[in-house]
């Protein structure tokens, strides 16, 4: 039974910004051994509600108490000293380090104990801090080998990363942002199993999600905001559905994705036969792909993170060479084109990892959607970029996919996850391309986004655009492909019917339990 005392209280929270209210009067409970789950729309104000909590951000109005005490943070060092641990969905990793020295950064064990005190000085412990590394990463089933250097890591082990960071440094109130985003059903299984014995030992976990029916499975209770302000605080995930839950986020009901009629035609659009990548060691991470998108068709491609789906999209849009293989365009061998030329040419790119290889954080909206179309219209007039013209076809963008912003002009590192990924949308799907390549194009975004996305590319492959669509979600695979591929060790182990084929039988074709190719 959680304690009467709330291990988390925020009252009356407001928080504001040129232009925007952030956060209005919001209030929120946690009691202390549960986990509680936190749900609202992108540009909610759910993450700025997390960084009030966390110490990056001080909030104008209202109170803040840990264990029935007020507190004001002035940074995250204040929070993490008081508990507060926090995995963001945009993670804060080194990647020239290894995953070790990511873990123990800020928090280095120290060999040397002072006598007659707990201090420790002198060179680093690294012996020790593998060790425990190691203890913790077997104990929460997170499969991540200390000496790896997070640049050679999916996007699924960063996350890992930044978990044990969080619970090497003691947390006892545990913030995870979208943790089940690059998870496979049975991983998804795994984590909330581990979440459940975190709780029994009187760990706290707020839980923020999109993924509803996720929240009702693994939450003890359950608050909900919409347009910066609480509209249901506490609620019992057995007492209400996931359609309920949307209509308090969005006013509508849950969408599902589905395709309608095929619109598959005979064309082929995007051709990839025997293509093979090696690692700096000679590995094959893509081992003799061969794979055709036609006009009008859907191809999901299922794939634990970390098999070879990076690499492949990579190597399609020329940011990765093939060592053998060819990738072939309209009927032309591309294998050799630049990046810029294949865009050119009516390939577009949604990237998995938005920060990384999709926005330049500092530029405005209309800067960052001429992003790797500066020489297409409406982006530019012969050499020149024509400014007007961006400016107005972001405003476009903005209004059709529903981005949540002040305007074209302010930073996109400024709006929440979930408006930056519609912007990236918005933009691919400009100027009509032929091919989309779609890494993930609904992570982290909001019930009522996820709709209108879907609703983008049914439209857009009902007018002829293949797609080669890339997704942790399973249901989203299952639902939005009119073929579906599996990948397992850079290799295509299995083509399944998404008509038939449930998210766990997907799950175990991922990690070859079908074929027993799990070693």
């Amino acid at each position: 039974m959680p304690d009467q005392v709330p291990a988390v209280r925020l009252t009356s929270i407001t928080k504001r910004f040129p232009g925007v209210v952030a956060n209005r009067d919001i209030d929120l409970e946690i009691r202390r051994g549960e986990v509680h789950a936190l749900c609202g729309e992108n540009g909610a104000g759910k993450s700025t509600l997390m960084k009030i909590l966390y110490g990056m951000q001080k909030p104008d109005e209202g109170t803040i108490e840990v264990e029935g005490e007020k507190v004001s943070f002035r940074t995250p060092a204040d929070a993490i000293a008081r508990g507060i641990g926090m995995v963001h969905q945009h993670f804060k990793l080194a990647d020239n380090l290894t995953v070790l020295e990511n873990v123990i950064l800020g928090a280095e064990p120290k060999r040397l104990r002072v006598r007659g005190s707990d201090k420790r000085i002198g060179p680093i412990d690294f012996a020790a801090a593998r060790e425990k590394i190691r203890a913790m990463a077997e104990q929460y089933g997170m499969r991540v080998d200390p000496d790896t250097l997070v640049e050679n890591l999916g996007v699924g082990d960063r996350q890992r990363v930044e978990i044990l960071k969080v619970l090497y440094r003691g947390a006892k109130v545990l913030i995870l942002d979208e943790p089940t985003a690059v998870l496979v059903p049975q991983e998804v299984d795994e984590l909330f199993g581990n979440l459940r014995e975190l709780r029994a030992e009187g760990l706290t976990v707020l839980f923020i999600s999109h993924k509803l029916d996720e929240v009702l499975s693994v939450a003890d209770s359950i608050s909900v905001i919409r347009r910066g302000t609480t509209v249901a605080t506490r609620l019992d995930p057995r007492e209400v559905t996931s359609r309920r839950l949307a209509e308090l986020m969005v006013g509508s009901e849950l969408p599902t994705p589905e395709l309608r009629e095929s619109t598959v035609t005979d064309q082929v659009e995007l051709a990839v036969k025997d293509l093979v990548v090696l690692t700096a060691e000679g590995r094959p991470v893509v081992d003799g792909v061969t794979l055709d998108i036609r006009r009008g068709e859907i191809v999901g491609l299922a794939g634990v993170e970390g098999n070879g789906q990076g690499e492949l999209i990579e190597t399609i849009m020329g940011l990765r060479t093939a060592d053998s293989g060819t990738v072939s365009f309209g009927g032309d061998d591309v294998t050799h084109w630049p990046t810029r030329r294949r865009r050119e040419a009516g390939i577009a790119y949604i990237p998995e990892d938005r920060h990384r290889h999709g926005l330049v954080l500092e530029g405005s909206l209309w800067e960052n959607r001429v992003l790797g179309h500066q020489t297409e219209r409406p982006n530019s007039r012969g050499p020149w970029i024509d400014r007007r013209g961006a400016r107005r076809d972001t405003t476009r963008i903005v209004k059709d996919y529903d981005v949540r912003t002040p305007g074209i002009e302010v930073p996109i590192g400024a709006l929440s996850g979930g408006n930056q990924q519609k912007l990236i949308v918005g933009r691919e799907m400009s100027g009509e391309p032929k091919v989309l390549i779609a890494a993930h194009p609904t992570r982290g975004i909001d019930v009522g986004a996820q709709a209108a996305i879907w609703e983008h590319l049914r439209r857009a492959r009902a007018a002829g655009l293949a797609v080669l669509l890339i997704s942790a979600d399973l249901e989203e695979l299952i639902g939005m492909s009119d073929t579906l591929h599996v990948i397992l060790r850079g290799r295509l182990v299995a083509e399944v019917d998404p008509a038939n084929v449930t998210p766990e039988e997907l799950g175990s074709a991922m990690t070859g339990a079908e074929t027993g190719d799990a070693s």
